[in-house]
């Protein structure tokens, strides 16, 4: 008897196990529908697509238990896809769900804003002026509407507003407990959540209340996002070590004759301690990327599996994880799909993986066939995991060309400099920047969109490095051409690029490394500036 961690298994669980781990909890898996009977606390913790979901939940027996789990009045607590499953219904699928809260899913209006939902916005109490700032990351959600769905909205226990659309984002009800958002990724508030609600469950299970009406703000509270990015490679000696690279080159350069460290990786740091530091100092989240080790075998990467784990056991907002999430081949000839590394990650405790070059070569099988064929990385990650869990990080490099005279099939893409004196398009590239392919940037974005993508990385190759800002105009054309999140990232030197890409650009979120590994700007000083500057930053 105790408490039960509900893994449906289509998603990253071991966030919330490691949050429960952390705060002195112990806990059972659901591995069998006769272990319902023997839990007298259940967590459902879960991102993903509402049809795997359900479909995972009927082919293992469990959806009826938990039906019964529930109704048991013994406490539950649903998180993401653990409370939408409560509903009625959602327009992502076909399949019912449990039908306890009368009310659809539906996915939001794009028309003014970013699909999916991602990032730390307020939590509303209803009646209450008091705002706690949660991590969000979702397409679909529960519309808090007093007249349309009553019934619904006595559930309601804090609302969110996205764009001019408020949601229900916490429901609360008898014994029912369940956050649209990620507790177990949203920082010390997250953590003293579940911790409360853990120690004292019957806390959280009032009777249903009488729903007010809420009108939207003029503008939602969703903060800007700050990422610190960590490169990982091995060094020479074999050790994992976090470096930076000069447009892409990541070894000391030889300064004087007697120089010893040129031409060695540079090492700036250990990946989990960094990933520590920058989880202690308010980044909103973190970023780690294989950039050579094992990126051919990455399953056989053990080093960096246990790097992801050690890291996902101290921090806890979200987690990308990038390198080598491709169809691969291990040297005994056993074939990978993308699937598999994917959730191999996800298992350590990766939130999110970024794809790299296999998205170029996506969109491009995309533009031939007119169609998705469903078998690449982005397709397949997706469809198992939700679109929220795919990053696409995109390499393109400026390409000059004369204003007056260029008619090439990228012309509608060309950016001009005042007083027309230099112009370029914006070219796609593979394997780190070296390797040019014939596709524009506005092309890929388009094409990963289509495909299924939740967040587009921006890099500039042209920026990477130089301390000059990001490249707007870039950051600008990818903004201009999809609906979902992108982060900004090269180029940042200092605290005032961060307010420059947020006033200038509707980017989400702006991302760094080197500045941030060898302390030239520090987090808490950017998001300083960020709220003197009037935008919207957490902590």
């Amino acid at each position: 008897m105790g408490l039960y961690l509900l893994d449906y298994g289509a998603g990253n669980v071991q966030s919330l196990a490691n949050t429960l781990t952390k705060l002195g909890h112990t806990f059972t898996w659901i591995t069998d529908p006769a272990d319902f009977a023997n839990a007298t606390s259940l967590i459902f913790p879960g991102v993903g697509a509402f049809e795997t979901a359900i479909g995972h939940l009927a082919s293992r027996g469990f959806l009826e238990p938990l039906r019964d789990y529930i109704k048991s009045g013994r406490p539950y607590f649903g998180i993401c896809i653990g409370m939408q499953v409560l509903f009625q219904s959602s327009t992502e699928s076909p399949s019912p769900g449990l039908g306890i809260i009368p009310s659809p899913i539906d996915r939001f209006d794009d028309a003014d804003k970013s699909v999916p939902h991602m990032g730390w916005n307020a939590a509303e109490l209803l009646g209450e002026t008091d705002l706690s700032y949660y991590y969000f990351v979702h397409s679909y959600r529960a519309i808090y509407d007093p007249e349309r769905y009553p019934e619904a909205a006595k559930w309601a226990y804090t609302t969110t507003q996205y764009g001019q659309e408020i949601f229900i984002s916490s429901i609360r009800q008898g014994n029912v407990f369940g956050t649209q958002f990620h507790p177990e990724k949203s920082g010390a508030a997250g953590l003293s959540l579940i911790d409360s609600w853990l120690r004292r469950p019957e806390s959280f299970s009032p009777t249903a209340t009488t729903p007010i009406t809420r009108t939207p703000h003029s503008k939602d509270k969703l903060t800007k996002r700050i990422i610190a990015c960590m490169d990982v490679r091995a060094n020479d000696e074999g050790d994992l070590v976090v470096t930076k690279g000069d447009q892409y080159d990541v070894r000391e350069k030889s300064t004087t004759p007697k120089a010893t460290t040129a031409g060695a990786v540079r090492n700036l740091g250990k990946p989990v301690a960094l990933a520590a530091r920058y989880f202690a100092e308010g980044a909103d989240e973190l970023c780690l990327l294989n950039i050579t080790s094992f990126r051919h075998s990455p399953l056989r990467d053990q080093p960096m599996l246990a790097v992801v784990r050690a890291a996902a056991e101290c921090v806890f907002v979200p987690l990308t994880i990038g390198g080598g999430i491709k169809d691969t081949v291990d040297p005994d000839g056993t074939e990978r799909s993308a699937l598999e590394v994917a959730g191999a990650y996800f298992r350590a405790g990766a939130d999110k993986v970024s794809i790299g070059s296999e998205a170029v070569y996506a969109v491009e099988r995309l533009r031939e066939s007119g169609r998705p064929d469903g078998t690449s990385a982005i397709e397949t990650i997706a469809h198992a995991y939700g679109r929220q869990a795919v990053v696409v990080s995109i390499d393109p490099r400026r390409v000059y060309v004369d204003p007056d005279t260029y008619d090439g099939p990228y012309k509608d893409e060309v950016i001009t400099e005042n007083g027309r004196e230099k112009a370029w398009w914006y070219q796609c590239t593979v394997s780190g920047g070296r390797e040019a392919r014939p596709l524009s940037v506005v092309q890929l974005a388009q094409g990963v969109d289509t495909l299924g993508a939740g967040e587009i990385l921006v890099n500039s190759i042209d920026r990477d490095g130089t301390g000059l800002g990001f490249d707007l105009d870039l950051v600008k054309l990818v903004k201009k051409h999809v609906r979902i999140p992108a982060v900004a990232s090269s180029g940042a030197g200092s605290k005032g690029h961060f307010v420059q890409v947020f006033s200038e650009t509707h980017v989400e979120a702006a991302l760094a490394a080197g500045i941030f590994h060898r302390h030239e700007v520090d987090i808490a000083d950017v998001k300083d500036a960020l709220k003197s500057a009037g935008i919207n930053a957490r902590g």
